[in-house]
């Protein structure tokens, strides 16, 4: 596979309002890369996921995402679908709605951030883990939770504010652990069944409302990071990773 001309966009979703932190997200164009080489790409890229996006026409107000973790193909994300949100903004194509494998969400734009509302159900499965205090969350070790589930850890910091601090680590899609999980969030969310302010991972910050319909709308600020070349044999990009 012939990968050393490919360049890849780099975007940090779910930033806090100084823009700091957040999940590095690669993005390319559907037709920078074919179907077949995708998961290949998405492996080198090292990110916890990569989207791929169908340009919208120019009448179009929908585009159509293909989500890869280093490992395995993603039904849906909360991180690379607001990436890619924001990205067609930018771009003055912004759009109405996503289709991700898992169906078609909704999209609406904020001054500085993007919102998706997807159906609870879509969240993957994880084991939530219960912690006694936001310090107990930040003490977690991730080999601790290294038995190919998907686990979130997580504590209140002010239940009155809906305000919470989580960790999420996923082994089983390549990931140690996730800065900032947009799909964790909405299980967590539909976990406790209330709106939620969640800080995940060092310090990014994952806003959500909930229905009682069984949908989550998920908020964050997203920033550019630039664009990266992608050199060399698939995992071979040291320090391209959001594996802490």
């Amino acid at each position: 596979m012939a990968t050393s001309s490919l360049e890849v966009t780099v975007l940090r979703v779910f930033t806090d309002t100084r823009g700091a932190f957040g999940n590095k997200i690669g993005l390319f164009t559907s037709n920078d890369v074919v179907p077949e080489e995708r998961q290949q790409v998405a492996a080198q890229c090292r990110f916890s996921e990569t989207v791929f996006v169908d340009l919208p026409d120019a009448s179009s107000a929908t585009a159509q995402l293909h989500i890869y973790s280093p490992a395995v193909p993603v039904p849906f994300a909360g991180a690379p679908a607001l990436a890619a949100a924001w990205w067609l903004r930018e771009r003055g194509s912004p759009v109405h709605t996503l289709h991700v494998p898992a169906g078609v969400i909704s999209v609406e734009y904020g001054n500085h951030t993007v919102a998706v509302r997807v159906p609870s159900e879509w969240a993957p499965e994880m084991v939530m883990h219960d912690l006694p205090s936001p310090d107990a969350v930040v003490r977690a070790e991730a080999e601790d939770y290294a038995d190919g589930f998907a686990h979130c850890v997580w504590s209140w910091v002010d239940r009155s504010l809906g305000l919470a601090r989580s960790r999420v680590f996923a082994p089983e899609l390549g990931i140690g652990e996730d800065e900032a999980t947009g799909a964790a969030a909405v299980r967590l969310t539909d976990y406790l069944g209330c709106s939620l302010t969640i800080v995940q991972g060092h310090g990014s910050v994952i806003r959500t409302s909930w229905s009682t319909s069984g949908w989550v709308w998920v908020t964050g600020d997203v920033a550019a990071d630039g664009v990266e070349a992608l050199d060399g044999p698939p995992g071979g990009r040291p320090g391209g990773s959001t594996v802490w």
